[in-house]
């Protein structure tokens, strides 16, 4: 028996496994192959950006390591978007920064236009991926004191504002050339070092910049308006002007889409816990899954339990078409590359599983009162023969089964990367 011969065997005897508990596998195959997970420009090039005359990072943001072969260019961090993006099955999309804009002279970023990014749509249209994107709000002389969005200089404040009105229109641009809602992610590095005097008013600076951000009525088919709280950051240990409480709040009364990322609250707080609350009040969540160490450290997503949680909410309430998947994290460290194709995988590797539970037999059980058997099925569940499936998953998306990817990424590493 050879190895594809292999695959398929192991797969047709899990799907008996799964038959039994009354669960299809060729439908859980083809609802994963409907959801789509947004990876993150920003690892293959540890957040650089290719503006002309790009600055150091601020505003809390800082990638370790030193690992070589990092894209000096959009071209090569296409390049390697492309060799990932051929490892991992099923749909896909990419996030993309403002600051990954293309012009061969300096362009401030409250003039940055959709020409600027045409490079990025060609190719999304060659990858049939659709596009989110996010106003860079940091690593810019203008927000070098930790404020942006609230700042209390009304022209500081401003060009901020009139950055995020010109990224909501490239967003735009994005869903309508490519026929897939682009989501656009704001997220601000503002706050205080110290014990600030005045808590309210930056919150009241925030909440009319952002009014005035989202005041262009865009079609909904084309952009969605999402926003992102932190419980703090680096030179902002004190005082985070965007809470989790105003960006809730924000978000729940204008009608945009809340943020959940997985490194910004309480190294106790998880945010599997919170979509379902938050699905009672915001029509849409965006999430930012990463990878805390400790705190906001955007470490490579594992096959971990609350990745696996995160998946299981998204299924078991069924709001696939209200929650949007990112990722976000960049580590430095390791092949780039291979961060994407292990993050991703294991992001789609999540939601298999969780598309693989007995789900009404579970809520069956619940309601009945009967703890003991969900608790049984739940864990039983866990030794099920997924990965089976999931092999197959692979195979029949043509990308590699199991570990035989990373001889892919270190032969492209020999060849590609160590050139650079």
């Amino acid at each position: 028996m050879n190895h594809a011969d292999t695959i398929h065997a192991a797969y047709v005897a899990a799907g008996k496994r799964y038959a039994d508990l009354g669960i299809d596998v060729e439908a859980a195959l083809a609802a994963l192959d409907s959801i789509p997970v947004s990876m993150h420009c920003w690892q293959g090039d540890d957040v650089t950006g290719f503006e002309v005359n790009a600055g150091a990072l601020t505003g809390g943001i800082q990638a370790t390591g030193n690992y070589p072969g990092k894209a000096r260019n959009a071209s090569e961090l296409r390049q390697d978007l492309e060799k990932a993006m051929a490892m991992i099955p099923g749909a896909k999309r990419l996030n993309l920064h403002a600051i990954y804009l293309e012009s061969e002279t300096p362009v401030a970023r409250d003039q940055i236009k959709p020409e600027h990014f045409a490079n990025w749509v060609e190719w999304a249209k060659k990858m049939q991926i659709g596009l989110d994107f996010n106003p860079s709000c940091f690593s810019h002389p203008l927000s070098a004191d930790g404020m942006t969005l609230s700042h209390p200089d009304a022209k500081v404040r401003q060009f901020w504002i009139d950055h995020c009105k010109a990224s909501r229109r490239i967003s735009a641009y994005f869903g309508e050339q490519l026929g897939s809602v682009s989501v656009m992610n704001i997220w601000v590095p503002d706050g205080m070092k110290d014990t600030p005097a005045d808590r309210l008013a930056p919150r009241q600076r925030l909440m009319a910049a952002l009014d005035e951000v989202i005041s262009e009525k865009l079609p909904l088919e084309h952009h969605i308006d999402a926003v992102e709280s932190k419980l703090f950051g680096i030179g902002a240990e004190s005082y985070t002007v965007g809470s989790n409480e105003f960006f809730m709040g924000y978000a729940a009364t204008r009608g945009v889409a809340l943020c959940l990322d997985a490194g910004h609250f309480h190294p106790t707080e998880v945010i599997s816990d919170k979509i379902s609350a938050a699905s009672l009040y915001v029509k849409d969540l965006l999430l930012h899954v990463s990878r805390p160490v400790r705190w906001d450290s955007d470490h490579v997503v594992l096959l971990d339990d609350e990745t696996q949680a995160v998946a299981n909410e998204i299924i078991r309430n069924d709001l696939i078409n209200r929650v949007h998947i990112g990722l976000d994290f960049f580590d430095a460290s390791i092949n780039r590359i291979a961060a994407w194709v292990i993050g991703t995988r294991n992001m789609k590797k999540a939601l298999l599983r969780a598309l693989l539970e007995p789900i009404s037999t579970l809520r069956t059980a619940e309601l009945s009162g009967d703890y003991t058997s969900r608790l049984a099925l739940m864990e039983e569940t866990k030794s099920l023969p997924w990965a089976a499936v999931w092999d197959h998953y692979c195979a029949q998306q043509n990308v590699p089964v199991g570990s035989a990817w990373l001889d892919e990424v270190k032969t492209y590493e020999k060849t590609v990367l160590s050139a650079r």
